[in-house]
């Protein structure tokens, strides 16, 4: 995939692999109909890392790494994360506000040259059911980022056996491989 390729997708869906041991991700265009398209990007977490680590892929042969997210610290609940190019460049970071998570999960992230975003559940009564009530913990969720009360971008999680997610964005100048970074990060670390 290339970069002005990959920078020109407004939507794209996410959708886990059930793996036993491993977290795994695909990342898809949207076709005009609506239905999953082009892989963009294969996603997996690593394995028994001492430091939370996730290399995205330019496809399921993982032999070109696209980007990838680490985080700083071993063991923090307000973890900071950086995301860089395959070379190891740096494209921007996001952190989770362990403060503000406590009733409704809420990430920053940042990118050079642009505000900091700010993402957050929409739903309230989804946030608690989902944390008080362990029966509902699998209920959807809905992320809306914003930056200066403006829409950046937005992550649904949608029903289904598998954890499936519809991105959209709607800030052209934000980094495709940030929001990939962060859509796949909902999943992988929305639990820790």
């Amino acid at each position: 995939m290339q970069l002005d390729n990959l920078q020109n997708q407004h939507q794209f869906h996410v959708r886990q692999r059930l793996r036993m041991m491993v977290n795994q991700y695909e990342v898809r265009a949207v076709s005009p109909d609506g239905t999953e398209g082009e892989l963009l990007a294969f996603a997996q977490q690593k394995r028994l890392a001492f430091k939370e680590q996730v290399t995205i892929y330019a496809d399921e042969s993982k032999q070109q790494p696209l980007l990838g997210f680490k985080a700083r610290q071993r063991i923090d609940l307000g973890a900071t994360y950086d995301v860089t190019d395959a070379a190891g460049n740096p494209i921007g970071l996001f952190r989770k506000d362990f403060a503000q998570s406590l009733l409704r999960s809420t990430w920053h992230v940042e990118q050079g040259g642009l505000p900091q975003v700010t993402g957050q559940e929409r739903s309230m009564p989804v946030a608690l059911l989902r944390r008080f009530v362990d029966s509902l913990s699998w209920l959807p969720y809905h992320f809306d980022f914003t930056a200066g009360g403006q829409p950046v971008f937005t992550v649904v999680k949608k029903w289904g056996l598998r954890d499936k997610y519809v991105v959209e964005v709607q800030n052209p100048q934000i980094d495709r491989r940030l929001v990939i970074a962060m859509a796949v990060a909902l999943d992988a670390l929305q639990a820790r």
